[in-house]
């Protein structure tokens, strides 16, 4: 666990996604969970040094598997926004591992079998401000990786969990995405109001502005190649193509390389079906 300002720390040795925490006077304020059960049990534990008040709150920074996993056996509410909380209502009670690959970190854990969800029981639609000691911290609704992506934000101490936001070294998640927010998002990130910032990735740790700006340049590449594809008939040649142009932004070891490809290949499939984030549909700058 790193400390990377007074009370706030994060933890990256876990499978699936990097997690925070923030200690107040009130109890915790835990950033996403992991999704191995034993992974769960360990950052339990872990948070038990800690210290400050009695009570615990989970926040789900989207509805991704990697980081919703594990809320249950975090043992506290869970709040995120709305439209994260709509996906939950519209699952079953619970999780079965089994289905298409999507490249996601979860799949690779054995014997995972059936989980049951902790679906939000607090949500919101535009912001969310906890205080719970000194300073707030503002859950701010930043779709573009998902429709329910949110950040938490610490305005007095300078950080941001950014979640899917900012991935690094590996290709973000398509499926659900709306790559035109996205980019928004992260151009207003690399603008003077966030000069001086601590970022954390949800899947990479900490992140500096040349990291975003790595993460824009891609999503702008994706987005011109399934602005260019969603304008023909997209065959699975013309998708297998397209997969391996964006794998090779990555290095990786070959497992990852695998797992890279199969990420983009699903995500580019069921992009294509969302009529409603075509690229062809959204305005250029």
């Amino acid at each position: 666990m790193q400390e990377i300002a007074k009370n706030v720390f994060i933890e990256d040795q876990f499978l699936g996604v990097v997690l925070g925490v923030i200690v107040t006077p009130r109890g915790l304020i835990q950033i996403d969970a992991p999704p191995a059960p034993e992974d769960a049990r360990s950052w339990r534990a872990s948070l038990m040094s800690l210290g400050g008040g009695a009570e615990h709150l989970l926040v789900n920074l989207d509805a991704h598997p990697d980081r919703t996993l594990g809320a249950r056996a975090m043992d506290c509410p869970v709040v995120a926004h709305e439209k994260t909380a709509f996906i939950f209502r519209a699952r079953p009670n619970a999780f079965k591992a089994q289905g298409e690959e999507t490249g996601a970190d979860w799949e690779s854990i054995p014997g995972l079998g059936s989980v049951r969800w902790a679906p939000p029981e607090i949500s919101f639609l535009d912001q969310l401000s906890i205080h719970w000691g000194d300073s707030p911290v503002v859950l701010e609704h930043r779709p573009g990786p998902a429709d329910g992506a949110i950040w938490a934000h610490l305005p007095q101490e300078k950080i941001i969990f950014l979640g899917d936001s900012v991935l690094k070294n590996q290709p973000p998640f398509l499926a659900g995405s709306n790559l035109k927010e996205w980019m928004d998002n992260l151009k207003e990130l690399l603008s003077p109001e966030y000069k001086g910032y601590v970022f954390v990735s949800g899947r990479g740790g900490i992140v500096n502005a040349a990291i975003i700006k790595t993460q824009y340049d891609f999503l702008k590449v994706a987005y011109d190649k399934l602005n260019k594809s969603s304008a023909k008939k997209t065959t699975p040649a013309a998708t297998e193509k397209l997969v391996a142009s964006l794998t090779a932004h990555f290095k990786a070891p070959a497992a990852r390389q695998k797992q890279f490809a199969q990420r983009l290949r699903y995500g580019i499939t069921h992009y294509n079906i969302r009529p409603q984030y075509a690229p062809s549909a959204a305005s250029e700058d």
